[in-house]
Formats: C-alpha cells, structure tokens, sequence
C-alpha cells in the first residue's frame, strides 16, 4: 500500500501515481473515521466539501463527498470549483465538524491534493493529520452513490462562493471602493478566483479586467503560483493596457501576489506591509502581528514603531492558525502571501486581501509605487530572494545541526547576532539582514532564503547558504 503523508498543508501527490481514487478512499475514510472520534460538541455530524480547477478534482469531490456521506456525514458539496477560503468560511459558517478541499494550491498540473479543515474555519491542526495518517486502512471504506445521497438529502449541492463574498464585502468599506474608480486586474493565473472580482465589483464604478482566467487544467504551462516568473503575459498586457493595480492569486485563490498598473512585480513582503501599515495607520487597528519566520523583518521594524507585539511562527499557516485561534491578532502573514485577518476566518484569504488592498489605494488617492517608496523611506529597503536546491532527505538533520552548531560569524559584511533553530535554521545579522535554511515537509528539497538591504546581497547571502549544504 502507498505510504501517505501529510505535508505543510495536507496531502499532495502526482495524479495517476499516488493520487489515485483508491488512495483517496484510503484518506477519506480516515478522515471521516478521526472526525468521528472526536465529535464537535452541540453540533451533528456535517461536513464541507470543495474542489478547484485541476484535473479530476471535480470527480475527487464528488468521491469523497460520497464516503463522508456513507459514514453518516451530511455533506456540503460545492456546484462550482470553488476558492480555498469560501470552503473553510462555509465549514465555520454552516457549523460542520470539518472540511475537505480538493486541491494542489501552486503545484505543478500534474499534483492534485487534499486539504484539511476544522470546524473553526482554518486549517486543522497537525495532530489531526497525523491521526488521519494513523487511521488509513483501520476500516473498510463505506460509501453511498451520490446520486441516491443526494436524493436522500445526505448530500445538499450548493454553491459556497456567494456567501463567501458577502462577508468580506462587510469586512472592508466596500462604498468607498465602488465609488473610486480604481482600474484594477486581477491575473487568476487559470485557478478558481477567475471571476470573483468581476462578480464583488459589479454595478460598482471599479473596472475589473481579469487575465488569464479560462479553465485550463494545464493552467497555461506554468505552476499558479504567484511569482514574478509566471507573470510574463499579464505584465505584457499591462504595460500596453495600465491599471491601478495588479492583484494575482494562486491556484486555489488563498494566497495573494500583485503587480503594480504597469506590470512590474511587487513582491508578497511588499504586500504583506502595505496591508499591516494600512490597517494600523487607516484603520487604527491593534493586537498582535504573527508573521512565519520566511517573512520580511520590515515586518518587525513597523512593529516595532508602532508598539505591536510581534509573533514569530514556523512554515506553515497552520502555526499562524493557531496563533489567531488565542485571539488578539490584527494580521498573521507567511511569505508565501497567505494573510489571514481579524474578524474573519483563521485562514488565508487571497480574495478578501485584493478588497483590502483596492481599499488602500481607494482611501490613499496615491499610486501604489508611492506608497511602496513611502515604506522604504521610513524603514529601509528591504530585498528578499530564495532558491529551493536539491538536497538528501536523509542528510537534512545532520546539515540542520552543523548549521545550528557553527553559525557564520558574520553575513556579508555584519556579525552574526541571534541563530532560531525551531523550523530550519535562520541566522540573523546586527543590520536586519538574514539567511534560513529550511527542508521541505515532504521532498528531497532545501529551501534558501535570504533578506538583505540590495537585491545583489540577497544573491550573496544565498550563495553563502549553498556553500553551508556543502558541510554535510
């Protein structure tokens, strides 16, 4: 039987090899058997189950919507491939025990996946994955056609997306963005939030063009992942054809990137920034700022002036989850462009981000160039880079100790000051800059990244840390 494991975020595999239907059944019904062991108090048993654009992920939902049912689960099944965010707003929203996505976020075509979500409304916790591991094979998969669940009611079909959209309408000022007459695209990058601006922002005096946004199962040969490399056609159209703003989201629509009116590309960090300074200047927003250890440390400089409390967590928006769980939290951010938000979900939220950001510029009356300048000025310039290397599962921890152990005495040109060893390793120098090492959950894959005050050090430091894999 093939082993399965999940990762930073569920469980992911390359379709036809071990994303099989039959190992689907596998996961499914051990995910219905771990729910069932722990039943969410004063709630019956009801699950949500969504799917995005990749291939088969329309016939996995519908498959797994079939075993929770077989298991006594009243399924939520979506009609439409659906964004991540509107699947866990509906497990919360709609008071089931958990969630299932199907879907492989920003991996390549080939990967489809399967996401975990909780009764709150974000990610499940990793123990809850790790008794789903534990639990395959314990029972014989039970499953009903789903053409008699839903006859019987076991299975209600509907749509996830509109209730989704109405509550974030209400979380950010949605008169003033439909009077500003922002131009404003939105690169779908071929994934589920084609469209959802288009719908948020009709009858508004916004103009919305979506690119890229058919339904492509080979998402146009790229990876919808929302980096500057997989922006080439978009940011052509865009230097023809200027906007305001160019929002992009990944493949499932729950982490955010962006390009400036012209195309030129504004990393996640600038974002991530821009939306904090945002909500603590405009919205006079408090509380604690939870950031992954990968993110910008301007981060903890705007903190830092502004009196927040600053909370550094591992890889994974499942740590930030839970820091938003204890509340008090204004923004959690991963420098991947998940961002999760106060009074919402405690999940990433790449469409409700896009809203905040057109708020921005609404409230600003500035290009978003000036207000990216207006934040180096204050806090310095702020350069971020990362490779992913080829690296020996079964050398990572020997190399994760060496690196712990026998730190650079300096980085570039400054000592070394503090070393975090509880993700990976990260060295952080007396002037802000950075390298971390880091394995991936679950591929043979080290992870480099690196901050520092010009695009050219970021590449030095970055070479600095392919010489430290070399020790082991």
């Amino acid at each position: 039987m093939t082993k399965i494991k999940f990762g930073t975020d569920g469980w992911r595999a390359v379709i036809a090899e071990e994303f099989t239907f039959a190992n689907l059944d596998r996961v499914a019904q051990a995910t219905a058997d771990t729910w069932l062991a722990h039943p969410v108090a004063g709630l019956p048993p009801k699950a949500i189950v969504g799917y995005d654009r990749r291939f088969l992920s329309q016939e996995f939902g519908h498959r797994v919507a079939e075993i929770l049912a077989g298991n006594g689960f009243e399924v939520v099944l979506t009609s439409e491939p659906t964004p991540t965010p509107a699947v866990s707003f509906a497990a919360k929203k709609l008071g089931a025990w958990g969630g299932v996505m199907l879907t492989a976020s920003h991996n390549p075509p080939i990967f489809n996946g399967f996401k975990l979500k909780a009764d709150y409304g974000g990610p499940a916790d990793p123990t809850v994955s790790k008794e789903v591991e534990g639990l395959l094979d314990h029972r014989p998969v039970q499953a009903v056609p789903l053409a008699d669940a839903v006859k019987d009611r076991r299975v209600v079909i509907k749509d996830l997306r509109p209730a989704h959209y109405q509550a974030i309408k209400k979380l950010v000022d949605f008169p003033l963005i439909a009077a500003s007459k922002l131009r404003f695209a939105h690169e779908a990058l071929f994934g589920v939030g084609a469209g959802c601006f288009d719908t948020l922002l009709a009858g508004t005096t916004c103009k919305v063009t979506t690119l890229n946004g058919a339904h492509d199962t080979l998402f146009g040969g790229i990876n919808p992942e929302p980096i500057a490399r997989n922006y080439a056609r978009s940011a052509a159209y865009l230097k023809k054809h200027p906007h305001d703003l160019c929002l992009v989201t990944d493949g499932d629509a729950d982490r955010v990137g962006g390009m400036d009116g012209r195309g030129n590309p504004l990393s996640t960090h600038q974002l991530i920034c821009l939306l904090l300074n945002h909500f603590i200047l405009r919205r006079n927003g408090r509380g604690r700022m939870v950031k992954a250890l990968t993110t910008t440390s301007m981060v903890d400089k705007i903190c830092a002036a502004h009196g927040l409390e600053l909370v550094e967590t591992g890889v994974g928006f499942k740590y930030i989850c839970a820091e938003m769980l204890k509340g008090n939290v204004l923004l959690g951010a991963e420098e991947s462009g998940g961002i999760g938000f106060a009074g919402h979900i405690p999940e990433r939220d790449g469409i409700l981000a896009g809203l905040l950001l057109l708020e921005m510029l609404a409230t600003e009356k500035v290009s978003i160039n000036q207000l990216t300048a207006r934040l180096e000025k204050q806090y310095g310039p702020h350069r971020y880079d990362r490779i992913d290397t080829h690296f020996p599962l079964e050398k990572r921890a020997a190399l994760m100790a060496y690196c712990a152990q026998n730190p650079p005495a300096k980085l570039l040109r400054s000592p070394v000051a503090e070393v975090k060893a509880f993700d990976g390793v990260k060295f952080i120098a007396q002037d802000g800059s950075w390298l971390m090492l880091r394995g991936s959950g679950t591929e043979p894959i080290l992870r480099i990244y690196a901050e520092a005050k010009s695009d050219e050090d970021a590449r030095k430091l970055l070479q600095v840390g392919v010489k430290l894999t070399k020790q082991v």
